[in-house]
């Protein structure tokens, strides 16, 4: 056959980033500080919610198409516990196979072909993807270092009469940039301004570190216009589970769930009831989470910077950005290659997520810190060779 076999919407994605950098983990014997999972799992009473399930015979046929009721409930109770919204979680909660899959199945069934969708660069993979597959047409609005913060003037002049869609990521993957409520109410009055919907990936919303999280939902006027997705697999540090969710009104709900149903139809039914117990853990294990985790991004911040890198130290997520600019290297994706060879590290070069700039992450490399204390120090000895 003479013509490409993938779609031409998908030329130029190939393999994800993530899937690359952790086989040469594994090839190197490298410590893989690149994709983003915690090398401890979470709190065992949920690991056994898991078990007993399965031995319980819960979820281990299909479950119902919208999640099994007692995560909906689950779901719903946590957004009115966190942030005062109720949803109902017959009607306006929807179960996905992760965050991932509620943003494809939002974007696909919100985009038609031709929409413009204005999202933050650097972007996390999915969204180039999402986009191209519903044949949307992708506007950057592109965060900067040193701060990474969205120029909102900026974003009201990129809307045309063919914008659809606002696609926002906070806490931010891969910069760790978390929206002020400021920000986050002048989006909402753009949005509703030029009628526009909306979709937030809130998968880090509990890790912010002495910044608050503010769901856009909260803000008035956008609950009609706005599906907001949430991660179990980030929260409660069971990544392989892939349990997500989507919580928005009826109408936007089934239109999620129409495209849903045609990718996944239903995913991890024992997950499912294991992560309806997660959520009764109390308020300590989100602020003890997030605690652990700034502990460890002030040790990987430090010891990068003694090193030699420059270091954009994040308010959200378990990212960090850093430069390699200062140690004299050009190329971030070089850089990363080469790293496991060097230093038996790995990580992920930003320029990656600049689909549009890629001179603006030109030199940014992203480290996860979402390990083990020794772990990182393990990394950032093997990474000071790279200055002896």
């Amino acid at each position: 056959m003479n013509r490409p076999l993938l779609n031409r919407r998908l030329d130029g994605l190939g393999n994800t980033i993530f899937g690359v950098m952790s086989a040469r983990a594994v090839a190197t014997n490298s410590i893989n500080l690149g994709q983003g999972f915690p090398d401890v799992d979470g709190p065992p009473l949920v690991a056994k919610a898991a078990a007993d399930a399965v031995l319980a015979g819960q979820g281990n046929q299909y479950p119902p198409a919208t999640g099994v009721p007692e995560l909906r409930q689950a779901v719903a109770g946590h957004q009115r516990r966190c942030y005062g919204l109720d949803y109902d979680p017959d009607a306006e909660v929807l179960i996905t196979a992760g965050a991932t899959e509620a943003i494809a199945a939002a974007v696909l069934a919100l985009v038609e072909p031709g929409d413009e969708v204005i999202a933050f660069e650097p972007y996390y993979d999915s969204y180039v993807a999402n986009i191209a597959m519903a044949g949307g047409t992708r506007v950057p609005l592109t965060l900067k270092a040193p701060d990474f913060r969205p120029d909102l003037a900026r974003l009201e002049s990129l809307i045309t009469g063919k914008t659809r869609l606002l696609l926002l990521n906070s806490p931010h993957n891969p910069t760790g940039m978390v929206l002020t409520r400021a920000e986050t109410e002048q989006i909402a009055r753009i949005a509703i301004d030029h009628d526009l919907l909306v979709i937030t990936d809130e998968a880090y919303e509990h890790l912010t570190f002495d910044v608050e999280h503010v769901p856009l939902a909260t803000v008035d006027g956008m609950r009609g216009r706005l599906v907001s997705i949430g991660s179990a697999g980030k929260t409660f540090s069971f990544t392989g589970w892939k349990v997500g969710w989507a919580t928005a009104t009826p109408d936007l709900i089934s239109a999620v769930r129409t495209t849903k149903q045609f990718l996944t139809y239903v995913s991890g039914g024992p997950f499912q009831y294991a992560v309806a117990r997660a959520f009764d853990l109390p308020d300590s294990y989100y602020t003890d989470m997030a605690a652990d985790l700034k502990a460890k991004r002030d040790l990987m911040a430090a010891g990068l910077r003694e090193i030699g890198f420059g270091v954009y130290q994040p308010d959200g997520t378990y990212f960090i950005t850093a430069d390699i600019a200062p140690l004299g290297e050009r190329d971030a994706m070089e850089f990363c290659r080469t790293l496991p060879d060097r230093a038996g590290v790995v990580a992920i070069p930003s320029s990656v997520f600049y689909d549009d700039h890629p001179d603006e992450g030109a030199t940014l490399v992203r480290f996860a810190f979402c390990k083990r204390p020794e772990v990182l120090k393990e990394a950032l000895g093997r990474l000071s060779a790279l200055v002896r």
